[in-house]
């Protein structure tokens, strides 16, 4: 905005004023005013577009639903359904896998990446992130479950590490998606009976972007319907396994 008290108002001046203006007809008309200002705001435009805020890089999420298979096989389709519908809202990339929070990917998976990016914005702005991998797994969260449900953990004396890789994050989840005490619920019993929104409601506190809790995306309010397309497409690999 442009403060007023700088636009000339011939009823605001003294006659000594206006005859200023008048012998200076540049003060009177607005152009050069005008295009004074634009140049400066197109410098300032220029400086913010050069700055290093113009290449932050924040979390983004596609429209697309094409989601990618899990690698891990076997196991209940509807909870291969909600884990594929999990990673649509929290890691929606053709290398779900490799994410970590803010959109860049990381090749080495031999353990959990351990990065904490800063968020730039939404209820948690300030802090960091270490959300990782097709789940956004949290660096504390991961030690947490793998030490329950990884498979292969490694192990040599009092040292400990989970591998990554994309097999281990899909047994992880499973593993804790089907452990009935850890949610106080039989969650592929909730999906085969058709209650996808409880289910999700009750995931909400873990994955925000669920649609009950506090980050929701352009994804959110699509997850019952590609949940549904999902289910369709386990089911059917699970025939086929069967065959």
């Amino acid at each position: 905005m442009i403060d007023r008290e700088f636009l000339l108002d011939p009823n605001s001046h003294s006659p000594s004023d206006l005859s200023s203006a008048k012998s200076r007809p540049w003060l009177a008309s607005p152009w050069p005013w005008t295009m004074a200002i634009a140049v400066l705001l197109g410098w300032g435009g220029m400086a913010l577009w050069q700055s290093p805020w113009s290449k932050l890089k924040l979390p983004s999420f596609s429209s697309s639903v094409e989601i990618a298979p899990l690698v891990m096989e076997g196991g209940d389709p509807y909870l291969r359904a909600l884990m594929r519908t999990i990673s649509a809202s929290e890691a929606n990339t053709p290398q779900p896998y490799n994410v970590i929070y803010g959109g860049q990917h990381v090749q080495d998976l031999s353990e959990h990446p351990n990065r904490c990016v800063k968020i730039f914005m939404g209820p948690n702005r300030g802090n960091c992130s270490t959300a990782s991998g097709r789940y956004q797994f949290l660096n504390t969260t991961w030690a947490e479950k793998a030490g329950k449900y990884h498979p292969q953990p490694q192990k040599f004396l009092l040292w400990k590490n989970y591998s990554f890789e994309p097999e281990y994050q899909d047994q992880v989840l499973y593993r804790w998606l089907a452990d009935t005490k850890a949610w106080g619920m039989d969650i592929g019993a909730q999906l085969r009976a058709g209650h996808l929104d409880q289910v999700l409601r009750h995931l909400s506190p873990t994955w925000t972007s669920l649609g009950y809790g506090i980050e929701d995306n352009v994804i959110t309010r699509r997850l019952p319907e590609l949940y549904q397309k999902l289910l369709q497409e386990e089911l059917l690999l699970a025939h086929h396994h069967q065959d």
